[in-house]
């Protein structure tokens, strides 16, 4: 048993070792360039369209969590105060 786990070790490790690799085209020259222009662009819009979506998207969601947070807690801060203020009769004269 433990030969069989040994050879299908070495199997695996030669088969992964000498698997032939994809090449990339190395494109960071290029996107050093573009992200290196000054043309104006905010560098986190530089990367085209999926950045502007991405970054429209972030705004969108940041703003709506923004508002539900804000009414939720606000409309929970005005009802501990309401049962504060009934928890607490006025005095009378």
């Amino acid at each position: 048993m433990l030969r069989n786990l040994l050879a299908l070790h070495q199997i695996a490790q030669r088969t992964i070792s000498t698997a032939s690799r994809r090449q990339f085209e190395n494109k960071v020259p290029e996107k050093q360039k573009l992200f290196q222009e000054d043309n104006g662009i905010p560098v986190h819009l530089k990367g085209g369209v999926a950045d502007a979506l991405l970054y429209r998207a972030t705004m969108m969601l940041t703003v709506g969590v923004f508002f539900f947070v804000s009414f939720y807690f606000s409309g929970t801060a005005y009802a501990m105060y309401q049962l504060a203020v009934a928890s607490f009769p006025k005095k009378q004269d």
